[in-house]
């Protein structure tokens, strides 16, 4: 069963858009009490450890001339889902507060402190500030009911395949016995590959679930660690809010070579012991665990941007 941080989008869409008639005054006079209540929170070390993470900007960073104030920040339709979860969130800070943002796939580290959906994982990213961008599609998670005894002992594998790193792992083990690998994409790619959409009900079948990451994160990683079904993987490269930068190899996840030479061999060891593979889920789901609730999760948010405001919009 399916268990949505967000159950419908169209509820999601419907709360967004009542959520810009309702005046912001009233929610930054809310933030005075917001703000005292995360200091005496019983998981405040774990908020203050995840927005260090998030936004590590020194103090007096400056913006440029891309910054504009809160007030000017627009609806734009084909980006609406991140226009909706960053306003959440800025409505309850002062409209004259300045904000560089970009919406998408970031790959790259900007020039200035700027708020991110995702960044790479390397030293000197401070400037991509990590934000809970476009949650509706990349925050769900599972109710698994079916234990990892009793899935397929075989690696599924469904996605968008049109990146070269996609396609080699494709070209690789499309015919490997111990795959079953689908390109749902009908452009781009290559046509040999194709194969019918299969949901997330029917992957769960599965022990073992791909998770390659596309133009930035693999999308599908956050509810693959809320299952029973294991996450294979190569070390990630980009990470979002869910800190992908902080997952331990064949800890959270199964960890196979970047140039994919030994999955056949990574695959077949934990086959051979369950017992391992079991302690790989239960580590998922701590992990997943501080994602869970709501309150936290809000509250992170709006710290987040509370330290972006006070390190950037010094006078």
């Amino acid at each position: 069963m399916l268990q949505y941080s967000i159950q419908n989008k169209v509820v999601y869409e419907i709360v967004n858009y009542a959520r810009i008639l309702i005046p912001k005054v009233f929610y930054r006079h809310k933030l005075h009490t917001i703000l005292p209540y995360i200091q005496t929170h019983s998981n405040y070390n774990q908020i203050q450890q995840r927005v260090e993470y998030y936004c590590n900007i020194p103090i007096h960073s400056t913006l440029n001339d891309t910054a504009i104030e809160l007030r000017e920040l627009t609806y734009r339709k084909k980006l609406r889902t991140y226009f909706f979860d960053l306003v959440e969130f800025t409505r309850y800070f002062d409209e004259t507060y300045r904000i560089c943002y970009e919406f998408g796939d970031v790959t790259h580290i900007p020039q200035v402190p700027t708020i991110v959906k995702s960044r790479p994982i390397m030293q000197g990213n401070g400037n991509s500030v990590l934000f809970k961008l476009n949650k509706i599609r990349h925050f769900k998670w599972i109710q698994d009911d079916v234990p990892f005894q009793n899935k397929k002992d075989i690696l599924i594998g469904r996605m968008s395949v049109y990146q070269p790193h996609r396609l080699q792992f494709y070209d690789m083990y499309f015919d490997s016995f111990f795959c079953d690998l689908g390109q749902v994409n009908t452009r781009k790619g290559n046509t040999r590959y194709i194969k019918p959409f299969m949901s997330i009900a029917k992957q769960l079948e599965y022990k073992y679930i791909l998770c390659l990451e596309g133009n930035d994160v693999a999308s599908n990683l956050k509810w693959v660690m809320s299952s029973n079904s294991i996450a294979v993987m190569p070390t990630p490269k980009f990470e979002s809010w869910f800190m992908e930068g902080t997952l331990i190899p064949d800890y959270h996840y199964i960890h196979i070579a970047d140039d994919y030479s030994n999955v056949e061999e990574k695959l077949h060891y934990y086959s051979e012991h369950p017992h391992k593979a079991i302690e790989i889920i239960q580590h998922a789901h701590e992990f997943v665990s501080q994602f869970m609730d709501i309150e936290v999760e809000n509250l992170v948010a709006i710290q987040v941007l509370k330290t972006y405001f006070e390190k950037t919009n010094r006078k």
